[in-house]
């Protein structure tokens, strides 16, 4: 299979709760290319009671990190997005270009409060893609409001939303009740992406095989190469995926 492309991380040195350092950033980058990762999607926050750093800064950093992969003959690829924390809004930042989307595309990564209600999530879902964009929960299954119901989840990939779950949920890193979720959610269907969410070189680590080779033992290899490759190479190309439900 090609190699693995990661949507969502937090690598860009010095901008929010990832990587502190261009050393970390770096040691990142080469645990993600030992894991078998080529692409990478740099995510940083972008919250509104943060300082939010502009999107050609953030360019700008990732540029200089590629550069440095170039020098070191490491072979992973970056590209440049946001996550993005939902407010009012939204919409005029990213069509103003104050917001980022994911490499260039029509698809932003969205995160909401832990405990945002339902309705608030499901609205949010709808702004977005109403907009002109497709959004992708980050995270998803941190969301209390929205996993309380498995239905609920079909109910915004109906609307036009996309599904990311961390792969260190998957395999277990954040308690069995967290695994169990996010197996059952790719037992019916219902992930679109699995994602690092890395943060650093312990806990949250820039790392999808393991995750990737579970899911190609449970689900079959044709489920594998979409979650990690081919429906991350529609974000690249700003191509729509087919369906919803990843089947």
């Amino acid at each position: 299979m090609e190699k693995y492309i990661d949507i969502h991380s937090h690598i860009l040195p010095g901008i929010d709760d990832g990587s502190d350092s261009v050393e970390t950033s770096m040691a990142m980058l080469r645990m993600a290319e030992k894991d078998g990762i080529g692409q990478i999607i740099l995510t940083p926050h972008n919250k509104p009671w943060h300082s939010r750093m502009d999107c050609t800064k953030i360019a700008d950093m990732a540029g200089c990190l590629q550069d440095k992969l170039r020098e070191e003959g490491l072979g992973i690829k970056l590209h440049v997005g946001s996550e993005l924390y939902y407010r009012s809004g939204l919409v005029d930042e990213l069509d103003q270009g104050m917001a980022g989307t994911l490499a260039n595309s029509h698809y932003v990564l969205v995160e909401f409060e832990p405990s945002a209600d339902y309705d608030y999530i499901r609205n949010g879902v709808y702004a977005l893609a109403a907009g002109g964009y497709d959004p992708i929960i980050a995270h998803v299954e941190r969301y209390k409001n929205i996993c309380s119901k498995s239905a609920r989840i079909a109910e915004l990939a109906g609307m036009g939303c996309f599904i990311q779950v961390n792969a260190g949920s998957i395999m277990g890193r954040y308690g069995f009740g967290v695994k169990q979720l996010t197996r059952n959610m790719l037992k019916h269907g219902l992930v679109h992406f699995v994602a690092t969410d890395a943060h650093d070189l312990d806990r949250r680590q820039p790392c999808l095989c393991a995750c990737a080779e579970y899911i190609g033992k449970k689900y079959g290899e044709g489920s594998k190469r979409r979650l990690f490759y081919e429906h991350p190479m529609c974000v690249l190309h700003d191509e729509y995926i087919e369906g919803r439900k990843e089947s």
